[in-house]
C-alpha cells in the first residue's frame, strides 16, 4: 500500500499562499514559515503531517501528495480549509 510523508502551510487566501511560496523559492525555510504563518496546529512542528496513506487526507491533498515530485513545494492547493503549500518529504508506492 502506498504511503507518504508531507508537510504543509495552511493560510486563508491564495495571495498569502503565493507570497509564502515566493519566499520559499527564494531560500526561506519551509518549517520557519509554517511556524509563523500556518493556521493548522501542525505549524508548530514546521507543518509536519507525519506518514499517511491514500484517502486519509482530503481529496485535493491526496491528488497532489500521491502524484507530485517528492521534495518540491506544490501549491496553492485549495481545500475546504483554505489554501495550502505542500511539500512531499517521502513516498513509497
Amino acid at each position: 500500500m502506498a504511503k507518504a510523508s508531507a508537510r504543509h502551510i495552511l493560510v486563508a487566501t491564495e495571495t498569502e499562499c503565493d507570497a509564502l511560496k515566493t519566499q520559499i523559492d527564494g531560500g526561506s525555510s519551509f518549517a520557519d514559515l509554517a511556524q509563523q504563518h500556518s493556521q493548522c496546529p501542525s505549524g508548530k512542528s514546521g507543518g509536519d503531517l507525519g506518514e499517511f496513506g491514500p484517502g486519509m487526507m482530503v481529496k485535493e491533498f491526496d491528488e497532489v501528495v500521491f502524484s507530485a515530485q517528492v521534495g518540491e513545494v506544490q501549491g496553492p492547493v485549495k481545500t475546504q480549509f483554505g489554501y495550502h503549500l505542500l511539500e512531499i518529504t517521502s513516498r513509497e508506492d
